[in-house]
C-alpha cells in the first residue's frame, strides 16, 4: 500500500503545551513527528511539503455547535436551495475557516429553523451519506431537540438509533424564556426568521405555551438515556439559572451551551460540567443579545469551549483576538480545538497536535491584522491551500 507524507515545515507548532518551532510530519493521515529542523532528514520522493516559515501551524478547528447549515440551505424564508449544492459549497467555506471537525447543528423543532422534519431529516442523511462517500472536512450531526416539540420524539429517537447523531441538545425556546426573556423577542425572531406576520406568529405562540405545560421530562431523561449508551453526549442550551443547571446535569447534560449569564456559568463549571460560548460574542466584543460577555466568561474561567455558533469566520479570529487580550496562543487554540474534543469524548483522535493523532492542522498567516487560513490539511490531505493571497492584486 502506498503511503501519504506530508511535511509542514518552518512553522510555530502550537501545541497543547505551548507554541514551538518545528517540522510536522504526517503518514497515513496521522502525525508521526513533531521536531525542530527535521524535515530535511525526513524529505523523500513522492512527499507534498509545505512551507510554514513565519507562520503558525494550529490544530484543525472542532466546532460543536453551528447552524450555519440551515441558512446555507434556506438563506431566505422560503427561498429553498438544493441540499447538494448547498453543503458542497458551505464545506468548502469552512475548510477555508480553518474548521475541520464540524457538528452541523440542525433543529428538530418550531418556529427557529428550517421548515419540517422531512427537509431537515434530508439533510441530515445527506450529510450521512457524503460521510461515506467523500467529504474534505469531518462532518457530524448536531440535533438539537426543541423540549416543547412533542411529536418530534418519535423521528429523535429513530435518528439516534440508526446512528444518524453525534451530539444531542435540549433546547427551550419561548417568549419569557432564556434569551427570549424580553418582551416580544420571541416573536420579533420567528417573524423575522420565518417570514410570517403578527396573527400567524400569535398561533405560533398559543401552541407552544400549551405543548410547554405538557413537556414530559422523564421521556426526555430517558432519549437522554439512549442517546449516552451510544456514546453521544448530551447538552442544555441557554441555562440562566443554578436550577436550570441542575435539571441539565439530572437530565445527563455534560455540556452548558450559551449559559446566559456569568454566575450560572461559573457554577456549571464548578459541577464539572464544560460550558460553551460563541465565538462571534469574542469578536465582536460581547452578546448581541446583550447576555453574558464571552470574553468575560472565559477570563474567569466559567467557559471551556468556543463554538462559531452561526458565523464559521469568527472561530479563528477568536482565538487571535484572546491572544491578542494576554492568554497564551496555546490555550486559546485548546478552546477551538482540544476543549471541544474533550467534551465530545474525540480527544484521543483529534483536538491537538501529538504524535499518533489524525493530522488535522491549519497554516495560519496575518493579512492586514487578521488571521487567515493558508493551508488547510484534514486527516493528512491537504484540503484547500490559498497560498498566493498576500501578492494578489486586481
Amino acid at each position: 500500500m502506498s503511503r501519504r507524507r506530508l511535511i509542514v515545515k518552518g512553522g510555530l507548532v502550537v501545541g497543547p503545551a505551548g507554541v514551538m518551532e518545528a517540522d510536522l510530519l504526517a503518514e497515513n493521515g496521522r502525525i508521526k513527528a513533531i521536531e525542530k529542523g527535521a524535515a530535511a532528514t525526513w524529505a523523500e520522493s513522492g512527499d507534498r511539503v509545505i512551507d510554514a516559515e513565519g507562520a503558525w501551524v494550529l490544530p484543525g478547528l472542532v466546532d460543536i455547535h453551528c447552524d450555519a447549515i440551515e441558512k446555507e440551505v434556506e438563506p431566505r424564508p422560503n427561498a429553498l436551495f438544493p441540499i447538494g449544492m448547498a453543503f458542497l459549497q458551505f464545506e468548502r467555506k469552512l475548510a477555508l475557516h480553518g474548521i475541520t471537525t464540524m457538528f452541523h447543528s440542525l433543529s428538530l423543532g418550531v418556529g427557529l429553523s428550517i421548515r419540517g422534519e422531512e427537509l431537515m431529516e434530508k439533510l441530515i442523511r445527506y450529510i450521512a451519506e457524503s460521510r461515506r462517500e467523500r467529504a474534505m472536512i469531518r462532518h457530524r450531526v448536531h440535533l438539537r431537540y426543541e423540549v416543547s416539540y412533542l411529536t418530534g420524539m418519535p423521528l429523535a429517537q429513530r435518528l439516534i438509533r440508526e446512528g444518524l447523531i453525534d451530539y444531542l441538545s435540549f433546547m427551550d425556546h419561548a417568549p419569557g424564556v432564556g434569551q427570549y426573556s424580553r418582551p416580544g423577542a420571541f416573536e420579533r425572531y420567528v417573524m423575522k426568521n420565518q417570514g410570517v406576520g403578527i396573527e400567524e406568529v400569535a398561533q405560533i405562540v398559543a401552541e407552544l405555551e400549551e405543548r410547554r405545560a405538557r413537556v414530559d421530562w422523564e421521556a426526555l431523561r430517558a432519549l437522554a438515556g439512549e442517546a449516552a449508551g451510544r456514546g453521544i453526549a448530551i447538552a442544555s442550551h441557554d441555562d440562566d439559572s443554578r436550577e436550570l443547571v441542575d435539571r441539565s446535569a439530572a437530565i445527563g447534560a455534560s455540556v452548558v451551551e450559551f449559559p446566559l449569564n456569568l454566575d450560572t456559568a461559573a457554577y456549571a463549571r464548578e459541577r464539572g460540567l464544560h460550558v460553551c460560548v460563541g465565538a462571534p460574542n469574542v469578536v465582536r466584543g460581547g452578546s448581541h443579545d446583550r447576555n453574558m460577555s464571552a470574553f468575560e466568561a472565559i477570563r474567569a474561567g466559567a467557559a471551556d469551549i468556543l463554538c462559531s455558533d452561526y458565523h464559521p469566520a469568527s472561530m479563528l479570529q477568536a482565538v487571535f483576538s484572546l491572544e491578542s487580550e494576554g492568554m497564551p496562543l496555546a490555550s486559546a487554540a485548546a478552546l477551538a480545538s482540544l476543549r471541544p474534543a474533550q467534551a465530545l469524548g474525540l480527544d484521543a483522535e483529534i483536538g491537538s497536535l501529538e504524535v499518533g493523532k489524525q493530522a488535522d492542522l491549519l497554516v495560519v498567516r496575518k493579512l492586514q491584522g487578521y488571521p487567515v487560513v493558508a493551508d488547510t490539511v484534514a486527516n493528512g490531505t491537504l484540503v484547500q491551500s490559498a497560498r498566493d493571497y498576500e501578492e494578489a492584486s486586481l
